[in-house]
């Protein structure tokens, strides 16, 4: 009995040690077949950042003559940083992205969570309505650039329209005055990707239970009451991904604004990209250039880990 039971555990442990060996040997074989791809996903990501770092910190151009390997012939160190630091246009570009942002985002969110919660239910035509609704979202943003660039000329549509309600000939000069100019951008970006927010809050408000609905319904709770106990708390995930996903769109905000106005009259909606674009392809400062979308990287890259945290957070509360 003994010779039985010590011969069944040397097979069992062999075995155990076989399939130790397979999984071994899955494990290795696993590795090289992803190695090529994990190298290739490693040069497309890093490759490009280190490259961007590296001329950051050196006064190279296409125009210096030499090719971007030998930059570090034009080191200068963190120069090109502490110039970022003094540059007023940089900040005022800066300042210009901020403002459309936080105009923008609000408004789309708003508009979109009003049209999520209409569409939420069902009514006549509610098919033909979403279809045209998102049609804004599928236009080329250069060729939205273009139709509101035409909307808002002296003589376009829009100084007709008021001129139609106001009785009186209007011809204002949108894309030529500064403030005017930002606002024209700024309805531009709302009408495109307003629905693109409805899309993905009224995902949000469709998972929303229907059960809890209509308990707090029987309870007495009026539709304010509702949506704001039952409707926004589960929906909390879904907004917080809406509006990082907006902020961080608007904030690359260029097709649209460069069409319209190119970033004038003067500098008056130059924006963060747009200055970006001007300097990459008038002045062809590289080095600087590199230095900005490093630190905008850095900007974007922080706003991003916020709303992943907040996320979490927003999990861990309803679980």
């Amino acid at each position: 009995m003994n010779v039985a039971t010590a011969s069944e555990d040397a097979m069992a442990t062999l075995a155990a040690e076989g399939r130790a060996v397979a999984r071994d040997e899955a494990a290795r074989l696993g590795f090289r077949l992803a190695l090529p791809a994990q190298i290739l996903v490693l040069f497309i990501a890093v490759f490009p950042l280190l490259m961007q770092l590296y001329i950051s910190l050196t006064d190279w151009s296409p125009l210096s003559g030499i090719g971007w390997w030998n930059a570090w012939e034009l080191w200068n160190s963190f120069a090109n940083y502490t110039d970022l630091a003094a540059d007023r246009r940089f900040w005022s570009a800066l300042w210009r992205t901020f403002v459309v942002m936080i105009v923008c985002v609000p408004a789309e969110f708003l508009l979109g969570l009003g049209l999520a919660t209409l569409f939420a239910d069902d009514f006549p035509g509610k098919r033909l309505f979403y279809s045209i609704l998102l049609m804004p979202m599928m236009v080329v943003p250069a060729v939205a650039g273009y139709m509101f660039f035409m909307l808002f000329q002296s003589g376009g549509p829009m100084n007709d329209i008021l001129s139609a309600l106001t009785g009186t000939r209007v011809a204002i000069a949108w894309l030529s005055d500064p403030m005017l100019a930002l606002a024209a951008v700024m309805m531009a970006d709302i009408w495109q990707w307003t629905p693109l927010m409805f899309l993905i809050l009224l995902a949000g408000l469709v998972g929303v239970p229907e059960d809890q609905m209509k308990a707090a319904t029987l309870l007495g709770a009026n539709a304010w009451q509702r949506f704001t106990t039952i409707v926004l708390p589960k929906m909390k995930t879904i907004i917080i991904i809406a509006l990082a996903i907006r902020v961080i769109e608007n904030f690359k905000i260029f097709d649209t604004l460069y069409i319209m106005t190119g970033g004038g009259p003067g500098v008056a909606t130059e924006t963060i990209s747009v200055y970006i674009y001007k300097l990459t392809t008038q002045d062809l400062i590289w080095g600087y250039v590199a230095a900005i979308a490093l630190a905008i990287l850095l900007v974007l890259s922080i706003a991003t880990v916020f709303a992943m945290k907040r996320m979490a957070a927003a999990r861990e509360a309803r679980a």
